[in-house]
This record gives structure tokens, sequence and C-alpha cells, in this order.
């Protein structure tokens, strides 16, 4: 046996092409695991938080991040990253932009607990379809980046489906776009900021640690109590929440470390599907014409945008 390995690894040796593209190979089998795993875990997460209805929306978002901070901290532990928190730490421009983050993410955090226990699933799977068009949207306009003809095909057929919510249930166009700008504003307040994803998260949470702290107090100060004090279930439940914050971002990191943009990019529906079947199959939310005819066009701006990823995917391994 030690003999086969030894012959394996020298042949490898002799072979580093060969290597190097069983390592690409392995990485990508890793990346997909972490991207698919990760994905998973935010499409199921509404029947984690409606387990925790009872629990008012700004306490919930308050211990997601008393409890976030620490596993962030230890994730960097683990890795020996703690040279890159204090060189950001040190940084007074990378801390405005990451405090503006902090916020953007709290609000979408906020917005989406909101909408996942008000009855609003179908609304959060919206946003988060429209959310890569937004992405798009801001690049032309923030970071001067041009859109071809597909692109703004695409944005266009969006637009169009969500003004069809203009003559119906306005509550479903403000849940989604408010998710929807939200977290592409946050992705693009990172994409400017030069810091890791972990690091990253791990500054956020301290910069929200004392306001969520003392939304924690006051909480326990008013006539129901502190939600942690309800039962060694809700305890648990709320910590978890923390958990199902941290591993989740420590698992996309590992994923957009490993697979192409264009690759991650379709996975990323994932999620929002997950959300929207649940919506229908599990919470019985009602999907009228209006409804079904805005997701129709956000499924085939979405179609559209796919083809054009896989297009220059093409032309640039062409």
């Amino acid at each position: 046996m030690t003999t086969r390995i030894r012959f394996s690894c020298l042949a490898l040796c002799k072979h580093p092409a060969r290597a190097a593209v069983m390592d690409h190979a392995a990485k990508t089998r890793t990346g997909l695991a972490a991207a698919l795993l990760t994905y998973l875990i935010w499409g199921f997460l509404p029947l984690y938080f409606r387990e925790l209805h009872h629990v008012p929306s700004v306490e919930l978002v308050a211990w997601r991040i008393i409890f976030t901070l620490p596993l962030c901290l230890l994730f960097l532990f683990a890795r020996g990253q703690w040279h890159e928190l204090g060189a950001a730490l040190r940084t007074p421009r990378l801390m405005v932009q990451l405090s503006l983050s902090a916020v953007l993410v709290a609000m979408n955090w906020l917005i989406y607990i909101f909408a996942i226990n008000a009855g609003h699933v179908l609304a959060a799977s919206l946003g988060y379809f429209i959310n890569p068009l937004v992405n798009v949207l801001l690049g032309t306009l923030v970071l001067k980046e041009t859109l071809n003809r597909l692109q703004w095909s695409a944005v266009g057929i969006a637009a169009f489906g969500i003004a069809l919510l203009l003559g119906g249930p306005l509550d479903m166009m403000v849940v989604a776009l408010s998710l929807a700008t939200s977290f592409g504003l946050y992705g693009l307040v990172r994409k400017l900021a030069p810091v890791g994803a972990v690091t990253g998260q791990a500054i956020e949470s301290l910069v929200l640690y004392v306001p969520a702290v003392l939304a924690a107090l006051w909480f326990a100060t008013q006539g129901q109590g502190s939600s942690i004090l309800d039962g060694p279930g809700t305890a648990a439940l709320l910590f978890g929440a923390g958990v199902l914050t941290a591993v989740p971002l420590a698992l996309f990191a590992m994923a957009a470390r490993s697979l192409d943009l264009s690759t991650l990019g379709f996975i990323q529906f994932l999620s929002p599907t997950i959300v929207f079947v649940l919506g229908l199959a599990v919470y019985h939310e009602p999907l009228d014409s209006v409804r079904l005819a805005c997701f129709v066009l956000i499924w085939i701006a979405i179609g559209v945008f796919s083809a054009d990823m896989v297009l220059r995917a093409r032309g640039t391994k062409g």
C-alpha cells in the first residue's frame, strides 16, 4: 500500500499538468459542495425563523448579531487570520465602509425576518430572485460597468414584472424591492471593501454588537421579558440563528474562491426557489394572476441573464 501511494506521488510529480488538473477538479468539487450547502441553508431559513415567530423581529436580529460575533472570531482564530482583523480595524476608510455594510445587512435581516413572520414568504423569494439583476444595475450606475443588449433586456423584463405589482399587491413589491436593494447595496459596499468575507462579517458584527446588546436589554425590561428566557428551546434556536449566519458565510467564502462566478451565479437561484416552494406548499400563500405574471417575467429575465453569463463564460474560455 505504501509503495503504491509513493508510486502515485512520483507519477504526479512527473506530470505536473495532470496534478494541476486534479487539484483544480478537487477544488471545484469542494466549492460546489460548499455552494450547494450554503444555498440550501439559506433556502430553508424560513422554516427556522417561523419557529421563532414569537420573538420580536428586532430582538431576533439582535440575538443573531450577538451570537454571530463569537463564531466569526472563532473562524478567524482557526484560520490564523487575526492579523487581517487587526489591520482592518486600524484602517479608518475600511471601517467606514464596513460600518455602512453593517447597517445595510442589519436592515436586510430585519426586513427578511419581518417578511417571513408576517406571511410574506413569496415576497422574500421574489426579492432574492431580483437581487442579481439589481447587482447588474448597480454595477452600471455606480461602477460604470457597461451592459450589453441581453443584460439590458433582462433588466427591462424584470422592471416590467415589478411594475405589474403597482396595480396589485403593493406590499409584495415593497418587501421584494427592499430586500433586493438592501442586499444589492450591501454587496456593492463589500465589493469595494478590500477585506475577506469572514473578517468583514466579524467587523460588521463588532460594529452592531453594542446596539444589539442594548436592544436585547431593552426587550428584557419590557413586560414579556427577554425571549432568551422563554425556555431552553427558544434559547437554543436563538443561538442557532448565529450559527446559521456565520457557517453559511464561511462556506460561501470557500465556494467563491473555488468556483467560476458563472457557476456560482446559477447556484444562487437555488435559495429563492426553495423559499418560493415553501411559500406555496408549506405556508399556502396566495399566488394570484398578478403575482404569477410578475414571477414569470422575473424568471424570463433570469433566463436571459443566465444565457448571457453562459455566452460570456464560453467566450472567455474560447
